[in-house]
């Protein structure tokens, strides 16, 4: 792997640096190695790249049909409807939009029906990691595994797809989703034989059931789901005492803060917060400003937490940052959910050394498993596609590549871009 990730490193030049604060902010646009460079900006406001004429890795494979547009150029919006807006009036070409209600409802043009403009999915391959809320298990409250199973209970994801996403994404529940490297169905006979010298160290379940996040009808309706939750909780020890939910050993109250950066997330988890009322649980929401933020992520001081762990097709040493026990006590380690599982440990050693692509894929898979059903996120939703709307003046490859809608492999097309123009002047 070592190779592949030095290979991903950008060149610089020593010559140019010499002398230079390296970690000193700067607006002079520095000396790159790409094919592109900064032909002008305006900080705040955009960014505009020229090709590089005489780019001397135009003829690396990989680079062929790529890098076909003269100049690029970047517009900065503070506002998605001004952005909106500026895109409807023709001051952007191209967006990629990642804005589920602005997707459904923010395009409707008679343009799209004129074939001025195009509005398209385009799927991907990419990894899609796992985006969820968090369970921060070095604190007491989140130590047991079923406390962590029933509050996923509470969760109604299929609800928030219909009623706050429009309908548009798909429910998470690998590490690894939208790759060979997630674990699907009942383990395999060679998934079987990495996992079999840890039973008995992890869930029976690791062994015997294909994992699934709780799903409803999205009705709003999840008695059933939370009869679930109940059962768990009272088997982990926590009893209904009134209206709350507490400990019956310690008398504490089940009670956590859910702690955000993004103010868009308040509508997505106030319905999971009242949920957790049913249980008798205390959930309450907190956001604060990204300074705030940062720092008590780097300590571990929270609770829960909504954040992501992105992947790759080749997992590597990252994998220690993400679940190693060394990450979980590390200040400003991304093992977030404090996990320090022996098990976990040596399924990431073996990731890291796998010999070829078939054992990686293997081993990926096992460690997989034993993370779903550790129940250290209350997984949320990922999107298989790329939504892009652009006016109609581009071409692209009729093979869709894994990585999706990669602009750079599209073209300016001339005769698509008179007939727009001739459109636009008949309006």
């Amino acid at each position: 792997e070592l190779p592949l990730i030095v290979g991903q490193m950008p060149i610089l030049p020593k010559h140019y640096w010499d002398g230079r604060d390296f970690e000193r902010t700067t607006l002079e646009p520095p000396l790159g190695s790409g094919a592109y460079r900064i032909a002008t900006f305006e900080a705040g406001q955009f960014i505009e790249y020229e090709r590089v004429g005489d780019y001397w890795g135009r003829g690396v494979p990989v680079n062929v049909g790529m890098n076909n547009f003269a100049r690029i150029r970047y517009d900065y919006f503070r506002d998605a409807n001004v952005l909106v807006e500026g895109f409807k009036g023709g001051v952007i070409d191209f967006r990629a939009e990642n804005n589920s209600k602005i997707w459904a409802t923010g395009y409707d043009m008679p343009e799209i029906e004129r074939g001025m403009l195009k509005k398209e999915t385009i799927g991907h391959q990419r990894p899609q990691g796992m985006q969820g809320y968090v369970f921060n298990t070095r604190r007491d409250q989140f130590n047991d595994p079923r406390v962590r199973q029933a509050l996923a209970h509470a969760f109604d994801f299929e609800w928030s797809n219909k009623n706050l996403f429009y309908g548009q994404y798909t429910r998470s529940r690998s590490y690894f989703d939208n790759s060979e490297l997630a674990a699907t169905g009942l383990p395999s006979a060679a998934e079987l034989e990495i996992l079999e010298p840890h039973r008995g160290r992890v869930p029976d379940d690791v062994f015997t059931k294909a994992y699934a996040p709780p799903a409803t009808d999205g009705d709003g309706r999840i008695r059933a789901n939370l009869k679930i939750a109940d059962d768990l909780l009272k088997a982990a020890g926590w009893t209904i005492k009134g209206k709350d939910r507490v400990n019956e050993t310690t008398g504490q109250t089940l009670a956590f803060e859910i702690l955000l950066v993004s103010p868009a997330f308040e509508r997505i988890t106030l319905p999971y917060v009242k949920n957790l009322e049913r249980l008798g649980v205390q959930a309450r929401v907190r956001t604060i400003d990204s300074a705030q933020y940062i720092e008590r992520v780097r300590t571990f001081d929270f609770d829960m937490l909504v954040t992501s762990w992105g992947q790759s097709l080749s997992p590597g040493n990252e994998q220690r940052n993400f679940w190693g026990s060394s990450s979980a006590v590390e200040p400003g380690g991304r093992n977030y959910a404090g996990i320090r599982d022996a098990v976990v440990d040596d399924l990431v050693e073996k990731v890291i050394s796998a010999p070829d692509r078939e054992a990686l894929v293997n081993r990926v898979r096992a460690l997989d498993r034993v993370l779903q059903w550790g129940h250290y996120v209350v997984p949320h939703w990922h999107i298989p596609y790329d939504r892009v709307i652009y006016w109609n003046k581009f071409s692209r490859p009729e093979t869709v590549p894994m990585q999706g809608a990669q602009i750079g492999a599209w073209w300016y097309d001339e005769t698509k871009a008179q007939a727009l123009a001739k459109a636009r002047g008949k309006e």
